[in-house]
């Protein structure tokens, strides 16, 4: 594995150009918006299928590190809402942003083209990506339920049926249930086709990380929702990026550990786990007026602090490798 530092620089590179393009507004006001639907809906699908595809059932079902990984965000997770409880009580919705602020981390539109420039070519890093991804998209999931309990006292659906739904509808499950079926049922993918989805999902690292350069640029103008003057903000943000960029990965690392995942594994883990907080955060936050502003701050924050703290994560793993 090359040093994460010159992959970083051209993530973060391609991010910077994105928020400067979207500053000086050279392309249309809702460009961030169309890249974001092709990446989403058609790049990401596509890679994390074909790879999926064309990998072992055997090497996907990596059930250590499907349980380590998962139990890191759910522990993050809730340690984040009772904080959160405890300082501001009666405000579950909150609790919840805030929770999915230091669980759910950018493994798609960052950690897929950060694990394919680390490891080019190696299918078990878009795997690794692909599960976190997937049990992100789960976390995700259980936040959206906890807020419309939350905000949404008439709803009438059922949590398991609203959660269910946020679920077969994302295009990165959909392509990831479909290339564990191909693998498992060792359907041959043709030559042709297999390059036709390579070609299209290696358009996704430069195209996602431009429209999340794009969409923090958009944030930092904060929602529509009356933002709450918090004299603690600095220690507020100090907590929750201390728990995404710490202590998930710390969790990570010993979950890993315990349930005895292989190095290469373990090391794409808590890379994975160490990733900034996901864009996809802020835009659930403005859909439900809740924290929107604060949301975009952690996520611009989380994503500068990265350059710092991945670099010693990458040592730390090394010397103890």
């Amino acid at each position: 594995m090359p040093s994460i530092l010159t992959p970083l620089i051209a993530v973060f590179g391609i991010m910077l150009l994105g928020f400067i393009v979207q500053k000086l507004k050279v392309l249309p006001h809702d460009t961030d918006f169309t890249i974001n639907e092709y990446v989403y809906y058609v790049a990401f699908p596509a890679i994390l299928f074909i790879a999926l595809a064309e990998t072992d059932i055997h090497e996907i079902l990596q059930w250590g590190f499907i349980f380590a990984f998962g139990l890191a965000m759910i522990a993050t997770y809730f340690i984040t809402v009772v904080i959160s409880s405890i300082f501001d009580k009666k405000q579950p919705a909150l609790a919840a942003i805030r929770g999915l602020s230091t669980s759910f981390g950018n493994t798609a539109f960052i950690g897929i083209p950060l694990m394919m420039m680390l490891y080019p070519g190696n299918n078990h890093a878009i795997t690794a990506a692909a599960i976190a991804s997937l049990l992100s998209v789960t976390m995700f999931a259980f936040a959206l339920v906890s807020m419309e309990l939350a905000l949404n006292k008439t709803q009438k659906s059922h949590p398991a049926l609203i959660m269910l739904n946020a679920l077969i509808k994302n295009p990165i499950v959909i392509g990831c249930l479909l290339g564990v079926i191909a693998s498992a049922l060792t359907i041959p993918v043709p030559e042709s086709i297999s390059m036709m989805f390579r070609l299209i999902g290696n358009t996704s690292s430069p195209c996602a990380l431009f429209a999340i350069g794009m969409v923090l640029a958009k944030a930092m103008h904060g929602g529509t929702e009356p933002e709450v003057v918090r004299h603690n903000i600095v220690i507020e943000m100090s907590v929750l990026n201390v728990l995404k960029l710490v202590i998930h990965p710390l969790l990570a690392y010993w979950l890993l550990t315990y349930f005895e995942v292989e190095q290469q594994l373990l090391v794409m883990g808590v890379i994975l786990a160490a990733l900034p907080t996901a864009a996809s955060v802020y835009l659930l936050a403005q859909r439900y007026q809740t924290y929107a502003l604060s949301s975009a701050k952690c996520i611009l924050i989380s994503t500068i602090a990265t350059f710092i703290s991945l670099p010693i994560i990458e040592k730390l793993l090394s010397s103890f490798a």
